[in-house]
């Protein structure tokens, strides 16, 4: 399909007379028009389709209703249908009242255009730019990020469901590549074992059973495995995602001794966050969170707060379940940077703080990073009494410390901590503690030794540490709290909690269509002077 270039039309007039009569006290997507126009055009979205072939829907028009969409939690059919028969959605669609729209496919193609293109992040970039250029949202104020889970769309497996769904998804993708092919690999068994769905109440339920059963399927897995790699006519089965797949789960679940195939240990396995748990989401990963265990991914919404201006989400990062919200950081600023949004203060938890990244927000980007950091876990630092790091002066230019009763160190060296980040190895002569009076503050070995991180790192780390003590800091950092909220009403208004889709990076769209639907919501609220809504207490609870 092809875009020829074309203007985005006024609303016609028959639609307006009809839209102010049906709204005479107004409607989100009429104020919404009226205040911002359309937010899209086609020139974004213009290297999205090809220059020839038949004339495309409007892509500015499919964006829209991709936001509103979302703005109401509604599938392709149920969007499709509000383009036909709303009013408020044909007024800021700029659609006559007997348009008919178009078919919900078409919303599907929209989406596979965006992620064929990296393109999807514009939704909610060319919301911004209009928003910043009315003064609604700018640099150099307070934002704010926190992160929350996202349930992957498909069914929590155990590891035997898993292995058994594996194989039978792998049957099912080559009886439509190459179904006479795959007739003559498999045995005549193999229809009843592996033609119904793999569920726990199908099981069996003795750990022997099920052992036997496992290696059962680890074997027939082994032979299917061999049949593709021996079919030299065929190479490229090997290349099928499917057949990818269930080799990578054969080897994580299973271990082979000549030739004969064994379940293994939970022991011998990879780290559990490395573990495919469905054939259908091979991104999906378990991750457990406190009291929240799940399998899916993990998305972190940054968002403004400051007093005079409307709180708006600014950016959106999207990652497997398993990675540390800290890992996360810098990329949320590197992206407000391109996007000229950098904040002067960065209001965060305590999951995405530690000394790399107060050091890089303040040197890379100039920026404020508030939250709370990891506490000196030593005896010493826990002790009232205890002799911690801080009790030492550290002569960075010299390279040596001296301890609280004036000995300086004997050794100053530069190693790699058990995560493989440098640090520098500082240790005292054995003499010098074993008859000093304050030992048994200081160490319970023969000799103290310290562990620095590099001078910079150690500096901010520790500024960090002292701010966080004030009670200038506790008063800043409460404004923090009010992200959570955020994430409630982004889960409310277009489920984030859960994925609609396949995939990291789908997964990643439906939750920059859904940022972008909360900042309608909020700013037709915030021209409207709708107070948030007060965190809900129960009637006993007032009491």
């Amino acid at each position: 399909m092809s875009l020829p270039p074309q203007t985005i039309t006024p609303v016609p007039e028959e639609t307006v007379e009809v839209a102010r009569a049906a709204f005479p006290k107004g409607n989100v997507y009429l104020q919404m028009r009226d205040e911002f126009g359309s937010f899209y055009t086609d020139d974004v979205f213009a290297d999205l389709y090809p220059k020839d072939g038949q004339p495309a829907v409007r892509p500015w028009r499919l964006a829209l209703v991709t936001v509103m969409q979302f703005a109401e939690n509604l599938s392709d059919r149920q969007a499709a249908e509000a383009v036909r028969d709303r009013i408020a959605w044909k007024y800021a669609l700029s659609l006559a009242l007997t348009d008919s729209g178009f078919d919900f496919s078409v919303l599907s193609e929209f989406r596979q255009r965006l992620l064929a293109h990296d393109a999807g992040q514009r939704l909610l970039d060319e919301m911004l730019k209009v928003f910043k250029t009315k003064g609604y949202v700018k640099a150099r104020g307070q934002q704010r990020t926190d992160s929350t889970h996202v349930l992957a769309a498909v069914r929590e497996l155990n590891r035997l469901e898993n292995v058994g769904t594996t194989l039978r998804h792998t049957l099912n993708t080559l009886a439509v590549v190459v179904p006479e092919w795959l007739t003559d690999q498999v045995p005549a068994d193999w229809f009843d074992r592996y033609g119904p769905r793999f569920e726990q109440y199908r099981l069996p339920k003795q750990r022997s059973e099920q052992l036997e059963l496992a290696e059962t399927i680890g074997q027939d897995g082994l032979h299917l495995l061999a049949a593709i790699n021996a079919a030299a006519d065929r190479p490229w089965l090997r290349e099928i995602p499917a057949v990818e797949t269930l080799r990578q789960v054969w080897v994580q679940q299973f271990w082979c001794d000549n030739g004969q195939v064994h379940w293994r240990e939970v022991q011998d396995m990879p780290p559990v966050g490395a573990w495919i748990r469905s054939p259908f989401d091979v991104e999906a990963r378990y991750c457990i969170k406190r009291q929240t265990e799940w399998v899916g991914y993990k998305a972190h919404f940054t968002e403004t707060c400051d007093a005079d201006q409307p709180s708006l989400i600014t950016q959106i990062t999207t990652t497997v379940a398993t990675v540390q919200d800290f890992q996360t950081t810098s990329e949320i600023q590197d992206r407000l940077a391109v996007l000229d949004l950098l904040p002067a203060d960065h209001l965060v938890d305590a999951g995405y703080m530690d000394a790399e990244r107060l050091l890089y927000s303040q040197t890379k980007h100039g920026i404020n990073l508030v939250g709370p950091v990891g506490q000196d876990t030593t005896w010493q630092a826990q002790t009232e009494a205890g002799l911690d790091q801080t009790c030492f002066t550290i002569d960075w230019d010299q390279q040596h410390a001296i301890c609280p009763a004036g000995h300086r160190s004997v050794a100053w060296y530069q190693a790699r901590s058990h995560r493989d980040t440098p640090v520098i190895r500082v240790s005292f002569a054995p003499e010098q503690c074993q008859g000093c009076e304050l030992r048994r503050h200081c160490t319970k070995g023969q000799k103290r030794g310290l562990t620095l991180r590099p001078r910079e790192q150690y500096e901010v780390l520790r500024a960090a540490r002292q701010r966080e003590q004030t009670d200038a800091f506790k008063e800043h950092y409460r404004k923090r709290a009010g992200v959570e909220g955020t994430l409630s009403q982004a889960d409310r208004i277009g489920g984030l909690r859960r994925s609609r889709y396949s995939g990291l990076e789908k997964t990643h769209l439906q939750n920059v269509a859904i940022a972008s639907a909360v900042n309608l919501t909020r700013i037709i609220n915030w021209l409207n002077a709708v107070p948030p809504a007060p965190t809900r207490k129960s009637r006993f609870a007032k009491l």
